[in-house]
């Protein structure tokens, strides 16, 4: 692994770094992002190796913090998302800061985020990863109508692909299976499939059950 595989713009974060420690922490931060999904507890104790050698650098923080919350270590993962903020990251981070208060049990903050002045400036796969998040944490209070609104404000539009769309998709028919709306969440489940180009979800094989 080489620390020239690491984005540009996140070597130019580390050129504050003496030579040596940036090629260092350069490195742990690329075999983080390789082992993310294979192995991300390997990942995270990669990105805290970077961490402990350059703390006050956003792209690191962040990187922990992506690191641990694929580990499902939410309290962790908040505190690392806060701080890549504080130091001035350029990523948008809004939508995992409001999953990971859903994961430490603070569904009520999710919903706040999701309500924010922040929230509403969100586009694109921004604005639907928070939605995702934000029905989440209705659902989590046992308020499906809502959930529900959420999803569909606006209508999801059943021709977008990417994992995005997909999990978009899901949500949408997992909320209107709970609310006994079975043939309705048939259609949104072959939908998911039909986006999930990528696999992230078990779309089919819930088409499998309902159908």
């Amino acid at each position: 692994m080489e620390a020239k595989q690491l984005a540009p713009e996140i070597r130019g974060e580390l050129s504050t770094l003496d030579r040596s420690t940036a090629d260092t922490v350069a490195r742990h931060l690329v075999a983080a992002g390789e082992l993310l999904d294979e192995d991300p507890q390997a990942a995270l104790e990669h990105a805290q190796a970077a961490r402990a050698r350059s703390g006050r650098i956003a792209a690191v923080r962040e990187a922990v913090g992506i690191a641990a919350y694929q580990c499902g270590d939410w309290a962790q993962a908040l505190s690392e998302f806060r701080a890549a903020r504080r130091m001035g990251s350029k990523s948008q981070l809004l939508p995992l800061i409001a999953d990971c208060e859903r994961g430490v049990g603070r569904p009520e903050r999710a919903i706040e985020l999701a309500r924010s002045p922040e929230a509403a400036e969100l586009t694109g796969d921004d604005a639907d990863e928070l939605r995702i998040v934000a029905a989440g944490a209705r659902a989590d209070l046992g308020q499906l109508e809502q959930a529900l609104v959420v999803l569909s404000t606006p209508q999801p539009d059943p021709s977008r692909t990417g994992s995005t769309a997909a999990r978009l998709f899901y949500a949408y028919a997992e909320t209107l299976l709970a609310l006994d709306r079975g043939e309705d969440a048939l259609q949104w489940f072959i939908h998911a499939a039909a986006a999930d180009i990528e696999g992230v979800t078990d779309a089919e094989d819930r088409v499998g059950e309902l159908a």
